[in-house]
């Protein structure tokens, strides 16, 4: 692979462990006769910049006295930037004092004017109270009259009063800007008229459908600032992503500059990349992930080394705490020192693992990449990722949310036997040689733009001519046709009766949430579930575990949106499958091949959830299985798909197609996040042997959202790469018939998926 110039500054690496930890932990991987690949990126000193000269005394004192002599010299730009009233980006990895990037400038301000505002929006509410904490901590030792709160869901009725009256610093997520705030902007005229910073952070979290809503709702405020005569300044921060510039630029509609020299220090990082070893050679098996990743985790922690554990899904992060506390339980009535960390704990209970992990009584956590954030949990000294999470992006978070301080850290990745994870696992200088990934968004998609066009008109009347994404003009006209706004002169004014907001979701499809219940003398609430999840978590039968503890769903209520549970102990967990049946709406694009056809457009899905399996825990065998009655849900999206005319598949019979099919989607699902900014489950895959679309055996590719983000279109535009890299992944592979770590497991070792899917995809390149 072609070494192309990193999009940021690349630490120097070689391979010698720092401690004798890391050393311990590496010789018993390596003892296992398996692939271990172990590079240290050095310990990184310490840059310095100016304080700017027109900062307030009150406040470069107070930092002073917090033992901050000096700025880092990313600091020092970023504030000047700031103060400036220029629009900056600051790149630079986790824990390298981003949060002062924002504070200074903002507290400066408000110091020299009374009347200043500043709004702070973070993905979460977690981190948007972990970081108030931060800034009452400078406030306070300012003594000075600056009120600072945090806005969200949890916010009693009588305090939003006092944040909209008299808040100087309101801290919030998008979410309440979306629904609680622009809709009411009237009660927020003080705020507005004198808001004069936008805070964004964490700003590469909000790539895909996130990211498009994110920036129609910025079109939103600024169209409610310009209205009350404000024209703030915006200042992103950022961990890991390959075009800060152009997606700060995309998310404001404006120019933004960039910051990414990163100026502070972090001591040395040993990273081990693991593949565990094959225990089945003819099928090509490994050993589980789940079970090395235990292994890795329960080393560290018996050695007294904190340790953070991310796990790709919510049922894994709970069957690995279960594995944990089992391994690391000396005997019965041993306290836990392993705690789980996901979407659907309530957040007391996530707050009270936070504050363990702070003041050490929680000596391991096991976290989807809800903890990927910058919430801080102390000093982690040892981050294992179980699995490639999909992007580079991603993996140096993960790793980065361990080594917090200028001691050395230990981060390993467990791979899995996927083809991406082999692909990493076979190319470790992968993750030390690529820069890391573009984030991709589409603010101009049509389902995304007309859900904030409402909610726009709903908050302001549109002028006609008015900008508001490319398809304004039209979309608008079409709402007067529905009914839903009113034209009168050059003005449109909303007319309907319905309050758009709450039906418009930032982070998913839908915006229904279920509520999961453990029944009992008290029935109470444990916990909830996203919909496009619940059929495969919380059906009728299924085993739900939360916290290690499982527990039976004996009802799902269904239009109701609440799941009925009880505890039980038992040795297995289940596991959901669902059909997919994929047509071809349209075709936007296309391009020929030799044997073949690309093309990219638009599809409607349809998901029906169908039968569960019951799965042993530590053997991971089946035992039985039982039937699902959920009703099938639909989306409408685009989609890349690869179809194969008569000469490629000439001399094979439609088992054959059929198998060879199935493996080229299973290999160009897994390997296309390598190409995309993405979760390796914001793409699914589908094949169809006479694809009623041409009639030909074809691929698909799909964006798991409703209309797109753009990952099929981007995956057209790197086609050539992607067939080279499954051509590639599958004549190195070792296995005989097929296995996970190319075409997918096979039952049978006479599987001709392997033989059927190398000739297909060679047959395509010539």
């Amino acid at each position: 692979m072609a070494k192309p110039k990193p999009a940021y500054p690349v630490p120097a690496v070689r391979p010698v462990p720092p401690d004798l930890v890391a050393d311990k932990v590496i010789s018993d991987l390596q003892a296992k006769r398996t692939d271990v690949h172990v590079q240290r990126v050095d310990e990184r000193n310490a840059r310095h910049g100016e304080w700017p000269d027109q900062l307030d005394e009150r406040l470069t004192g107070v930092l002073r006295r917090r033992g901050i002599e000096r700025l880092y010299s990313h600091q020092a730009r970023a504030i000047t930037h700031a103060i400036a009233a220029e629009n900056v980006v600051v790149v630079t990895p986790t824990a390298s004092g981003k949060t002062l990037c924002y504070n200074i400038p903002v507290l400066d301000s408000i110091l020299r004017d009374g009347s200043t505002r500043a709004l702070y929006l973070f993905p979460t509410k977690a981190l948007a109270q972990d970081q108030l904490d931060e800034l009452h901590g400078l406030v306070s030792e300012l003594e000075e009259d600056i009120r600072t709160f945090t806005y969200d869901g949890d916010t009693p009725a009588d305090a939003r009063r006092s944040v909209r009256s008299a808040g100087h610093i309101v801290l919030t997520n998008p979410d309440m800007l979306h629904t609680a705030i622009l809709p009411h902007h009237t009660k927020w005229k003080r705020f507005f008229e004198g808001l004069e910073y936008i805070v964004i952070d964490e700003m590469h979290t909000y790539r895909g459908v996130f990211g498009s809503h994110l920036a129609n709702l910025v079109r939103r405020l600024r169209r409610v600032c310009q209205f009350y005569g404000a024209d703030p300044t915006f200042i992103f921060c950022s961990a890991t992503i390959g075009n800060p510039g152009e997606l700060a630029a995309a998310l404001t509609g404006d120019r933004v500059h960039v910051v990414d020299d990163n100026g502070s220090p972090a001591g040395e990082r040993v990273v081990v990349v693991y593949n565990p070893p094959v225990v089945n050679r003819e099928l090509g098996i490994r050993q589980s992930s789940l079970k090395a990743a235990r292994d890795v985790g329960a080393r560290l922690i018996r050695s007294q080394v904190q340790t953070i554990l991310f796990a790709p899904s919510r049922m894994r992060v709970e069957i690995l705490l279960t594995y944990l506390r089992e391994t690391l339980r000396d005997k019965p009535g041993d306290s836990e020192r392993v705690a789980g960390y996901r979407g659907g704990y309530l957040p007391r209970e996530r707050r009270r693992i936070e504050e363990g992990l702070r003041d050490g009584t929680v000596r391991g956590v096991v976290a989807t990449n809800a903890l990927e954030l910058g919430i801080d949990i102390g000093g982690m000294a040892a981050s294992v990722v179980m699995g490639y999470p999909g992007s580079l992006a991603s993996l140096w978070q993960q790793f980065g949310r361990a080594g917090r301080t200028m001691e050395s850290s230990l981060s390993v990745m467990v791979a899995s036997s996927n083809p991406l994870d082999q692909f990493v696992a076979t190319n470790p200088q992968f993750i030390f040689d690529q820069p890391v990934e573009d984030g991709l968004i589409d603010p101009d998609n049509l389902f995304v733009l007309g859900s904030h066009l409402k909610c726009a008109a709903f908050e302001l009347p549109f002028h006609e001519g008015e900008v508001f994404g490319p398809h304004a003009g039209e979309m608008l006209d079409i709402l007067v046709e529905e009914d839903i706004l009113q034209r009168s002169g050059d003005r449109y004014f909303w007319m309907h009766e319905s309050y758009p907001a709450e039906n418009v979701s930032l982070r998913t499809a839908s915006t229904d949430n279920f509520v999961i219940i453990e029944q009992g003398p008290k029935p109470r609430v444990i916990g909830e579930c996203d919909r496009p999840s619940a059929p495969l978590l919380i059906h009728e039968d299924a085993i739900y575990i939360h916290a290690g503890q499982q527990y039976q769903v004996e009802r799902l209520d269904w239009d109701n949106k609440k799941a009925f549970v009880t505890p039980v102990s038992v040795d297995y967990y289940t596991d959901a499958q669902l059909a997919v049946e994929l047509k071809v709406l349209e075709g936007f694009e296309s391009a020929g091949e030799s044997r073949g056809l690309h093309e990219v457009g638009e599809v409607a899905i349809t998901y029906l959830a169908t039968i569960f399996k019951k799965v042993k825990l530590n053997t991971h065998e089946n035992v039985g299985w039982g039937k699902i009655a959920i009703p099938e849900e639909s989306l409408h999206t685009s989609a890349y798909w690869l179809s194969f005319d008569d000469d490629a598949v000439k001399g094979m019979d439609r088992d054959e197609i059929a198998t060879g099919l199935g493996g080229i989607a299973h290999l160009a699902q897994n390997l296309a996040p390598i190409y995309c900014l993405c979760d390796a489950r914001d793409i699914g895959a589908e094949s169809q042997v006479r694809a009623p679309y041409n009639g030909l055996p074809t691929v698909f590719l799909y964006d798991a959202v409703p209309g797109g983000v753009g990952l099929a279109q981007k995956l057209f535009e790197v086609r050539d790469q992607l067939i080279d890299a499954c051509v590639d992944v599958v004549s190195r592979c070792n296995c005989e018939a097929g296995c996970p770590a190319c075409v997918g497991p096979q039952v049978e070792p006479s599987s001709r998926a392997k033989q059927a899917a190398h000739r297909m995809l060679e047959r395509l390149v010539g």
